[in-house]
């Protein structure tokens, strides 16, 4: 089992920066790839930004140069950085922990809105 708590969400501005935490507990040695998804009302959740055990990184077009995927190996804690944010990055946050075989878990969410 593998446990995830997100945080750092809350509300900005248009064109303000945001960091979003997930700190994984139980079985972290298990974990391969983490990354984050998001899902805005009425829409389909999706992949924002993923990063491997050897730390490579991958996401999402409309999110390249504006967000950062990071990870703490000592503190068991990986990073989202949001930087120039738009309206459109408004949803709620989840953190995603692949452990592989089909096997993965999720956080509880963090609510992010871009608002003026």
């Amino acid at each position: 089992q593998v446990q995830l708590v997100e945080s750092g969400g809350g509300l900005v501005q248009p064109g303000g920066s945001l960091r979003l935490s997930c700190a994984a507990s139980g079985d972290i040695f298990r974990i391969n790839v983490m990354g984050w998804y998001r899902q805005a009302p009425g829409k389909q959740r999706e992949l924002v930004a993923g990063i491997n055990s050897d730390g490579s990184t991958d996401y999402a077009d409309s999110v390249k140069g504006r967000f950062t995927i990071s990870r703490d190996n000592a503190k068991n804690t990986v990073y989202l950085q949001m930087n120039s944010l738009k309206l459109a990055d408004t949803a709620v946050y989840y953190c995603n922990a692949d452990v592989g075989w089909g096997e993965d878990y999720w956080g509880q969410g963090t609510q992010v809105t871009v608002s003026s």
